[in-house]
């Protein structure tokens, strides 16, 4: 795959404000990723609309807006949840408008894929915030070519949607079908594309998306624009 210098948070065109994640497995190293690039210019809020784990590497502050501006005097990026056990946060315990009046970046994690990488969404899905500047849906490129059965969150809506059956495989084709029908989303990030292969598939489904698509690995820092 050509390599891409610039930032994934450039490719993405993250600006200052709230940006949703929602989509399939890689979300929450995309979140970690853009947090930590997106700390250059400003200081970030990283925190979920559902549920996420605790990450060691960052402060986890779940208390009000007070505590959140002072560790935001001492950390670039920070954490804001509530301790829900088991290692997870779920929402902070002020909205998500006084997030973003807090900080310069506020990045939520916005569904739930049980760490599949591709998924269908309940009616009730995604959970993005009214305020919410930009949504990124996040699909893995390690979908393509397995049974929807064992590689899709949601397996039966989503072979419903693409008018397959959960014992086919999953295409180009098929996932794009399944993004336009749904119509989430303001732009495409496909990740683990490390072979010319998977990037032939990422290139195909971005043909038949009429949204911006970026490819790429968060793994080896390699992007490119598709679409």
């Amino acid at each position: 795959m050509k390599e891409r210098k610039m930032k994934i948070s450039q490719l993405l065109k993250i600006e200052p404000g709230l940006t949703a994640l929602i989509g399939g497995g890689g979300k929450t190293a995309l979140m970690y990723k853009l947090a930590d690039e997106l700390s250059e210019l400003g200081c970030v809020i990283v925190c979920t609309s559902t549920k996420i784990y605790e990450s060691d590497d960052i402060a986890v502050v779940t208390g009000d807006s007070e505590d959140i501006i002072n560790t935001l005097k001492t950390h670039r990026v920070i954490c804001a949840g509530t301790r829900v056990g088991g290692g997870k946060l779920s929402s902070p315990t002020i909205t998500f408008h006084e997030l973003k009046d807090i900080a310069d970046y506020v990045i939520v994690e916005a569904d739930g894929a049980h760490k599949l990488p591709i998924k269908a969404h309940a009616d009730y899905e995604p959970v993005i915030p009214d305020c919410a500047d930009k949504t990124v849906l996040v699909m893995g490129a390690d979908a393509f070519g397995q049974p929807i059965s064992r590689i899709c969150h949601r397996a039966e809506l989503f072979a419903e949607r693409a008018r397959v059956t959960v014992h086919d495989e999953v295409t180009p084709e098929l996932v794009a079908r399944v993004i336009a029908g749904e119509g989430l989303g303001d732009i495409i990030y496909i990740n683990k594309v490390e072979s010319n292969e998977s990037l032939t598939l990422s290139e195909r489904s971005a043909q038949l998306i009429d949204l911006p698509v970026i490819a790429g690995s968060l793994r080896t820092e390699e992007y490119i624009c598709l679409r």
